[in-house]
C-alpha cells in the first residue's frame, strides 16, 4: 500500500514538472515573438525620409539673415525707408519763430534727408517767401513725402530729381494743365533724360 502511495507521488511530481515546463517554453515563445515584433516596428520608424534635394532656384531666392540672438533671426536686406528716401519717417518742431518761412521749414524739414530744396522758379517767390503757418511747426510722426506736401500746400505739387537728390514745386493747376509729369523747369535740371524725374501728387 504504502508503495503504490510512493509511486502515485512520484508519477504526480513528474506531471507538474513536464507540465512547468511547457509552460515555460510557451511563455519563452510568447516573449520572443514580442521582442521580434518590437524589433521590427523600431526598425520601421528608424527608416530615413527622403528629403527632397534643393534646387538653386530655393537657394537664389533665400533671404540671408544673421543670428543676433538665441531667438532671434535678422534679415540682411535694407529697409523700405532705405531704399527710397522720401519713405522716411520725420518727426520735427522747429524752433518758434513769427518771422520763419515756408522755405525755412521746407529747408529745416529736408536736413539729413539726403534731400535738398530746389532754390530758382516760381516757388522761391510765391511759395518760399510766404509765413510758415503755426499749424506747421511742429509735423511727424510722417513720411517725408507726405510732411513736405502737407508744408506745401494743396495748391503745389512735389517733383523729385533722383539724379542730384533736389525736390521742387510747381503750381499743381499748371502741372495739370500742361500735362508735365516729373519734368522739372529749372535750369540746371533741364536737361537731364526725364527718367531722372519723379511726380510726387
Amino acid at each position: 500500500m504504502f508503495e503504490m502511495f510512493q509511486m502515485q507521488a512520484i508519477s504526480l511530481s513528474e506531471f507538474d514538472r513536464s507540465h512547468a515546463m511547457a509552460v515555460a517554453g510557451a511563455l519563452t515563445l510568447a516573449m520572443l515573438g514580442g521582442c521580434a515584433t518590437v524589433t521590427a516596428t523600431e526598425d520601421k520608424a528608424a527608416t530615413p525620409v527622403a528629403l527632397m534635394p534643393a534646387t538653386d532656384t530655393t537657394l537664389s531666392l533665400a533671404t540671408p539673415v544673421v543670428r543676433q540672438s538665441r531667438y532671434t533671426l535678422v534679415e540682411l536686406v535694407p529697409e523700405i525707408a532705405q531704399r527710397d528716401l522720401l519713405l522716411q519717417v520725420v518727426d520735427i518742431t522747429l524752433p518758434p519763430s513769427p518771422q520763419t518761412t515756408v522755405g525755412e521749414g521746407l529747408q529745416y524739414l529736408l536736413r539729413h534727408s539726403g534731400y535738398r530744396l530746389c532754390t530758382d522758379g516760381a516757388a522761391r517767390s510765391e511759395l518760399y517767401a510766404q509765413p510758415l503757418p503755426a499749424a506747421h511747426m511742429h509735423l511727424g510722426p510722417l513720411t517725408l513725402r507726405d510732411a513736405l506736401l502737407t508744408m506745401a500746400g494743396n495748391a503745389w505739387g512735389l517733383y523729385v530729381d533722383d539724379v542730384s537728390r533736389q525736390v521742387c514745386f510747381h503750381r499743381a493747376a499748371e502741372a495739370s494743365a500742361e500735362g508735365t509729369a516729373g519734368t522739372c523747369t529749372l535750369p540746371p535740371l533741364a536737361d537731364l533724360a526725364p527718367e531722372h524725374h519723379r511726380e510726387r501728387p
